[in-house]
């Protein structure tokens, strides 16, 4: 894995451990040669992960649609800021450049840019990771629903595991690096013929 595209809160969070932990992955980004590719903020975590893997010397590709960016809150200190029109050209853009796609606790932003690549995995429009950092058992409850939907087959166990879940960067990257997709999802059922 090159880059990782990473989605997470323009918030810091309610503990200080979000920061601590995102702070925890951009220093191991760095230390792996993996570049970061991540929303272009310079608040919340979003802002503390792309400060880690700067200071310790890692590369960091920053997308920002143009309204935001005005707004002065990009980041100005990145390797490379692309600004784009909207925010579906910008998660398509971070698409296309990144090798995995990971969510660090974050609000409804961070979840519909989750949900949006994830559901790209199971149609077969990439193969690529993706995973949840779970961060002080953040995502627990979605690990649930993930699970109840498994359960009340609306989520087939197959594409149940592409959800790569971990409470640290290490294991979660680890995970990264060994993921085999499942087959493509077809909607042709056993009966049809």
């Amino acid at each position: 894995m090159k880059s990782l595209a990473v989605f997470c809160g323009s918030s810091k969070g309610a503990s200080a451990v979000y920061v601590e932990e995102a702070k925890k992955l951009g220093k191991e980004l760095a230390k792996r040669k993996i570049t970061l590719v991540y929303g272009g903020s310079s608040a919340g975590i979003m802002g503390a992960v792309a400060d880690a893997v700067l200071e310790a010397g890692g590369n960091v590709i920053g997308v920002m649609p143009d309204f935001l960016e005005k707004k002065e809150i990009a980041h100005k200190s990145l390797t490379e800021l692309i600004v784009v029109e909207s925010m579906h050209e910008r998660k398509a853009k971070m698409a296309e450049l990144a090798d995995g796609f990971m969510a660090l606790p974050g609000g409804p932003g961070t979840l519909e840019e989750f949900f949006e690549i994830f559901t790209w995995a199971q149609l077969g429009l990439h193969q690529k990771p993706c995973g949840l950092l779970n961060i002080n058992h953040y995502y627990d409850p979605l690990v649930a629903l993930f699970n109840h939907m498994s359960d009340e087959q609306f989520l087939h166990e197959k594409f149940r595991s592409m959800a790569l879940v971990d409470v640290e960067p290490n294991g979660l990257l680890d995970q990264f690096n060994t993921y085999e997709p499942p087959t493509v999802k077809t909607f042709i059922t056993e009966n049809q013929t």
